[in-house]
């Protein structure tokens, strides 16, 4: 389609689609994008960051005042718009991990996305995965609070994307199917890499390997059919390779 912003950019439009791309799920509202977009000066990236962490600002604030005044639908709402405009603010910062802005932005989007997972029915539940020294971290989508073992989809992203992102990616939509849904930040995507080190490996089996042993401890998922899915870079991770050790993915 023809740029309606950045006519001349097109790293500042594509990431303003995919802003857009959330809309159908709630991470997004197009007169926000729109009128932040508008702000921003093409090609300067301290505009970017500037302009849409006043824009998630704005949007967070909101929220927190509708969820003080008792009105949890509008509280959710913005909290989930917010979550994902501040990761929007901190995208072009990933080639300076020591930049503060760079956490600050991260943990801010993670803290409206938390807010707004609490404010679901069922709730979204973050999950601290075993892996081993450490954990990796995620949510737990349920179709229902019954209990009912169902299918269940793993979800992963790939570099800059977030497990929050992948709320719109596919993660309500797999609940609105009858699917449960996992979803988390392995070694090398935004949770680990920022508070743990954590850097991208290789034999993906064995990140995937203690997830799945995860999922299975969850009495809501049905073990006899688990379906894996990366998105972007994530598509070529989750493939299985050749077999590396006893414990591998599919089994």
């Amino acid at each position: 389609m023809k740029p309606l912003l950045f006519p001349n950019n097109v790293q500042f439009w594509y990431e303003t689609l995919r802003s857009m791309s959330h809309i159908a799920y709630g991470g997004a509202d197009f007169g926000e994008v729109v009128s932040t977009g508008e702000r921003i000066t093409e090609g300067d990236y301290d505009s970017w960051y500037v302009e849409w962490m006043a824009t998630a600002d704005r949007v967070s604030g909101e929220a927190q005042k509708a969820l003080a005044a008792g009105h949890r639908v509008s509280a959710r709402d913005g909290f989930l718009r917010a979550s994902n405009y501040y990761r929007s603010a901190e995208f072009f910062l990933h080639g300076h991990p020591c930049d503060p802005r760079h956490d600050d932005a991260y943990d801010r989007s993670v803290a409206c996305f938390k807010a707004a997972a609490a404010l679901f029915t069922p709730v979204i539940e973050p999950v601290e995965i075993p892996y081993e020294d450490t954990t990796l971290p995620g949510y737990f989508y349920r179709v229902d609070d019954s209990g009912t073992p169902r299918p269940t989809l793993i979800m992963h992203n790939g570099f800059d994307g977030t497990a929050e992102e992948l709320h719109f990616f596919g993660a309500m939509a797999g609940v609105e199917r009858g699917y449960n849904v996992l979803t988390f930040d392995g070694p090398g995507m935004p949770g680990p890499r920022h508070h743990q080190g954590l850097v991208f490996r290789p034999d993906w089996e064995n990140v995937i390997t203690p997830v799945v042993d995860f999922a299975e401890t969850l009495p809501e998922v049905d073990d006899s059919r688990i379906a894996l899915l990366g998105v972007s870079m994530g598509g070529i991770l989750a493939p299985p390779g050749p077999p590396r050790s006893s414990t591998v993915w599919p089994r």
